[in-house]
């Protein structure tokens, strides 16, 4: 079966030719070095890091689309892939890109130790982006679970820019707990801006008003939209997506419309150590995002 995506070549080296190549930008292989220029705790175990480019020139070229990630160096640690967490169209008027990381590994947990002012490499762009164009004149909804709001954060905001090309809009997010939530101080604006916010946890505390129980329940039950005039964007666990994406196929949106993030093992970022291979596809190149209906049979093999 071929990638839905007339566009991706997958030919040897084609990673090597794509992304930040074809703007007269670096490589892929090289690295630019990028300082802390602020911390803003979300979590416990995740903060938001401002990178600020070094090479002026570099973050004026620099081009990012919704859903693409990054790969962060630590001299002496290791690389790790992070996606970006951030208005596309803010990053080359402020010189600045952020990442919502959280502390999992070595490397991550060296940049949670860093403090403003300490410096870091940075590689990419990489990958394929969120197809923004299906959602032109269409309901979007956005199915969210746990950190898996941060990868469709720069969805958001492109949504938002410009309200009017799309229908209605709708973000559900799931996650363990209220103290869980991610970007919360922002959904106020985010709902003054036209998207309709919906938030559901596993367990509820004291003062909590919202819904209890899986982020699915929430697109069960969702009416304001047009199921065959939509598209679905969902990010977090790999389990939560299959379950959303089976929700949505039940609640009659096209499953051509369906798109995922698969949040993989991605070493190193071009296709070629094969840490993140899925079936054919290798995740950092052929993805993060992919069409549902080409992902799902691998989706149903367990241990894949």
């Amino acid at each position: 079966m071929e990638l839905p995506r007339s566009n991706l070549d997958l030919s040897p080296g084609a990673a090597c030719r794509t992304n930040s190549l074809a703007n007269g930008l670096p490589g892929p292989w090289d690295v630019q070095t990028v300082s802390i220029g602020d911390i803003r705790p979300e979590l416990s175990d995740v903060a938001t890091y401002d990178l600020e480019f070094v090479d002026a020139e570099f973050a004026e070229r620099y081009e990012l689309q919704p859903g693409q990630f990054n790969m962060l160096y630590v001299p002496g640690v290791g690389e790790a892939a992070i996606s970006v967490s951030d208005d596309p169209l803010r990053i080359p008027r402020d010189g600045r890109i952020r990442h919502t990381i959280r502390s999992v590994g070595r490397v991550t947990g060296t940049i949670a130790d860093m403090q403003v002012g300490d410096t870091l490499g940075l590689r990419g762009p990489f990958g394929q982006a969120w197809p923004m164009e299906e959602c032109a004149d269409r309901d979007v909804i956005l199915v969210a679970g746990g950190l898996g709001l941060a990868p469709l954060r720069p969805v958001i905001y492109s949504l938002l820019a410009q309200p009017e090309k799309f229908g209605r809009l709708h973000l559900l997010y799931g996650t363990r707990s209220p103290d869980s939530l991610v970007f919360d101080k922002e959904y106020d604006a985010w709902k003054k801006q036209g998207l309709r916010v919906q938030s559901t946890v596993d367990r509820a505390t004291p003062g909590w008003r919202g819904d209890v129980g899986v982020v699915t329940s929430l697109l069960n039950t969702l009416r304001e939209f047009d199921p065959q005039n939509t598209t679905l964007f969902s990010c977090g666990p790999e389990i939560m997506m299959k379950f959303t994406m089976l929700m949505a196929i039940e609640r009659g949106i096209p499953v051509e419309r369906l798109w995922l993030s698969m949040e993989r093992n991605m070493q190193c970022a071009v296709g070629f150590c094969g840490h993140c291979q899925l079936g054919p596809a290798f995740v950092c190149k052929d993805g993060p995002v992919f069409r549902y209906d080409y992902i799902s049979q691998f989706m149903n093999i367990g241990g894949l």
